[in-house]
């Protein structure tokens, strides 16, 4: 194992995203809060984002030894993306470890690895070829994600996936070896994201996620057409007005929240009685996991991503996709209080044992220690 306080990490973001990003829609503190743990144990840490100078305002609530490096000049992310590797060619070449944010923009963590000779991390939260396998979307489309993502988990040292079924899914795909893979799912803070003693909405039905076609919001307002019950959206998107519409037309009870900070989530999810993610597919949710922290009883459809973490009528509820399924969910969830309380507890529990951040870390670290 090598000692990894004289070695420096470089995060490389997701094309096109930056810390004002992350402050805006929400999750600034939920995603930096384990590099700022990991600062403890590396000399440095720096982050190549795609935001400009504004990104320096965030360097005060990091350890000093997380340096920011925004973008630089105006250039497009695309461009930005391939020139970067040479832009900061001095200060990667005293770098001992890459790693990728998401696989989009993970080609520039791949080019500083084969000009510099650099062990890299690839890490995927969400495996979009797998996830694109079934969807409507174009053939060259996929042709183009096939090739880059057998490129970059090729020239990786390790890949990180959250979930099994992500990992089987490459290994079949692109024959890389079980031993590249370490299967590490996305970590909760267990200890903000926990069961309040606050005043519920009676028959309160919430959700948060992005307002987007593969969330299946359109189904979940039909599910809940002509309900006393209350549906509180969190969230933004391209189909804020469609959904609207479409409420207005079905006679739901709807009330629309724009994103709000991670850290007042869990307020907000206390207040409901159950959470509802009615996704026509998944990678593995964090919203999912945030709402079963929180005791929550979670309704999940019966897709790739949730049916991994949910298990049916124990630490959770699954149902098909359709508008009939989803309503049937929520009715029998709602009217049955022992069933609430027991998926409530198993939920938190399920979280407790499986996704603390403490645990989630332990294993990444070691990763790093092995390269």
């Amino acid at each position: 194992m090598t000692n990894l306080k004289d070695k420096k990490l470089a995060l490389f973001f997701t094309k096109g995203i930056s810390l004002k990003i992350w402050q805006k829609i929400g999750i600034l503190d939920r995603e930096i809060k384990p590099y700022k743990e990991l600062a403890k144990n590396f000399k440095e840490i720096y982050f190549f984002t795609y935001g400009n100078k504004e990104d320096f305002e965030f360097q005060n609530i990091l350890p000093e030894n997380i340096k920011i490096v925004p973008k630089k000049w105006n250039l497009s992310s695309n461009f930005y993306s391939l020139f970067l590797p040479f832009f900061y060619r001095k200060k990667l070449k005293n770098i001992d470890i890459l790693k990728t944010n998401q696989m989009n923009g993970a080609w520039t963590a791949v080019l500083t690895k084969w000009l510099y000779r650099k062990k890299l991390v690839v890490r995927c939260g969400y495996e979009l070829l797998n996830s694109l396998e079934k969807a409507d979307e174009p053939l060259w489309k996929k042709l183009i994600i096939e090739l880059l993502e057998k490129i970059v988990y090729k020239s990786a040292d390790k890949i990180i996936l959250t979930s099994q079924k992500d990992s089987k899914f490459i290994e079949n795909k692109f024959r890389i070896p079980s031993s590249k893979i370490e299967v590490i799912p996305n970590y909760i803070d267990v200890n903000l994201f926990k069961p309040l003693n606050i005043p519920k909405e009676k028959n309160g039905v919430i959700f948060v996620g992005r307002l987007e076609k593969v969330k299946n919001l359109i189904n979940l307002i039909k599910a809940t057409s002509n309900f006393s019950k209350k549906l509180i959206l969190i969230g933004s998107g391209s189909l804020r007005e469609k959904i609207e519409n479409t409420a207005l037309k079905e006679k739901t009870n709807i009330e629309f929240k724009n994103n709000i900070p991670n850290n007042r989530l869990p307020e907000e999810l206390n207040k409901s009685e159950i959470f509802v993610l009615p996704s026509l597919r998944e990678g593995f949710p964090k919203a999912l996991l945030e709402a079963m922290s929180c005791g929550l009883p979670c309704i999940g459809t019966n897709v790739k991503g949730i049916r991994e973490i949910i298990k049916h009528k124990e630490n959770g509820y699954l149902c098909e996709t359709d508008a009939n399924s989803i309503r049937k969910a929520i009715l029998e969830v709602l009217n049955n209080i022992n069933l609430q309380k027991k998926i409530g507890q198993n939920a938190r529990k399920t979280i407790l044992e499986n996704f603390n951040l403490e645990k989630i870390l332990d294993k990444e670290i070691k990763i790093y220690e092995t390269l």
